[in-house]
């Protein structure tokens, strides 16, 4: 509107800005500008040139509290050389607290008619992540499972013979202990926030090269039915794992531990890219619970459900498809001792609706011993109910 004025009037741009600044001052109508009154567009100014300065004093206080909130590429850090994307950052902050495990088992080689049994001493490799400044180190069980030595190397190189304070074989976690002062821990992330499609960092020790990291994406969350562990929930990433990863760490761009490397699916000329870690929500739980007691307490009631009802047993046994398990009892367990028979087909644990054994297998898990249970079944064509109550799973090896 202004500009428009300025050729209305005939004066060039420069000097209708100069009499438009000094008129802001003097509270003067422009010369040359019938009509005009600036005086009247004074507090609107105003008004905009205050609203300015303050929307730019919050963006610098916000920028300058939570850098964090400043839009990256690809979740990376950018360097200052050329612009290209690194993970440098995240590595500085994650790899400090993985640590190379190395372990010796004696093996059973054989019987000699003279000697007796015959051993050899296996030795194997693999990683454990600090997450405890107190000297708390967690790992695979399957890496220190039946070790007759176990020693931890961290980052910085200092040699520890660790105490395992408890491990859990059932979801492949075991905790560790040094006592070498005040350690450098991971930052703990969210499993539940990691999405298909981001990016992770495998951190860890394989074939004793120390300090290896890999980069992937996050290709899966959620996946179970492996037979790998008993409790599976895993995030599959294309993140090459090796030998002597297993226990390692696997960090989101910010450096945050979001899981435990645990396996890789069988190598084989068709299979690539294909590796698997243990949620840093699980690993969270399952250190609260082996620090309080020692070992994982988890709810049990006494029934195993070795397959799903496929289709044509459902409508074979009159209930409706893709809702119910077959369970086979445990002898003196507590669905013995509710009256629950082989054969049963449980439809449905405190009122949610079975589907497969592996969810009515958390669901039990998730109970503390003491707790009632609901259970609502199928048993030669009629619907029943029982109640019982969970004892404390008997451990796993």
């Amino acid at each position: 509107m202004q500009h428009k004025e300025s050729y209305r009037t005939g004066l060039d741009k420069k000097t209708f800005l100069h009499l438009f600044r000094c008129s802001l001052t003097t509270k003067q109508p422009i010369q040359g500008l019938p009509g005009f009154e600036v005086a009247r567009l004074r507090p609107i100014l105003i008004f905009l040139f205050q609203s300015v300065v303050v929307g730019l004093a919050v963006a610098f206080l916000v920028v300058l509290l939570r850098p964090q909130l400043l839009p990256v590429l690809d979740g990376a850090a950018v360097n200052g050389n050329g612009g290209h994307a690194s993970y440098a950052d995240a590595v500085d902050i994650s790899a400090p607290a993985v640590a190379n495990v190395y372990t010796r088992r004696l093996i059973q080689s054989g019987a000699d008619v003279n000697a007796g049994e015959r051993f050899r001493v296996n030795t194997s490799l693999g990683s454990a992540v600090v997450i405890d400044p107190e000297g708390y180190l967690v790992t695979n069980y399957h890496v220190v499972a039946e070790a007759t030595e176990i020693r931890v190397q961290l980052a910085d190189g200092r040699i520890a013979d660790p105490e395992v304070v408890g491990y859990d074989a059932e979801t492949d976690l075991a905790l560790l202990k040094v006592d070498l002062g005040t350690l450098t821990a991971i930052p703990l992330g969210r499993s539940n926030d990691v999405r298909i499609g981001d990016v992770v960092l495998a951190i860890g020790n394989p074939y004793g090269l120390t300090k290896t990291v890999t980069q992937g994406i996050v290709s899966a969350t959620g996946r179970g039915l492996l037979g790998l562990t008993t409790f599976e929930n895993f995030i599959q990433t294309d993140a090459a794992i090796n030998e002597g990863n297993s226990g390692g760490a696997l960090v989101n761009s910010l450096g945050e531990l979001v899981g435990i490397n645990t396996a890789v699916l069988a190598q084989d000329a068709g299979t690539e890219g294909i590796s698997f870690a243990i949620p840093v929500d699980l690993v969270r739980g399952v250190v609260d619970e082996i620090k309080r007691h020692g070992r994982v307490i988890r709810g049990w009631v006494g029934f195993e459900a070795p397959e799903e009802l496929s289709r044509a047993e459902s409508e074979a046994l009159g209930i409706a498809p893709n809702v119910g398990i077959l369970v086979k009892i445990i002898p003196n367990g507590p669905a013995a001792v509710a009256g629950l028979k082989d054969g049963d087909v449980i439809l449905a644990i405190n009122d949610e609706p079975i589907r497969t054994a592996q969810q009515a297998r958390l669901l039990v898990a998730a109970l503390e011993p003491g707790d009632r249970i609901e259970l609502q079944g199928w048993r030669n064509g009629l619907s029943f109910s029982a109640a019982l109550t969970a004892a404390e799973r008997p451990p796993q090896q």
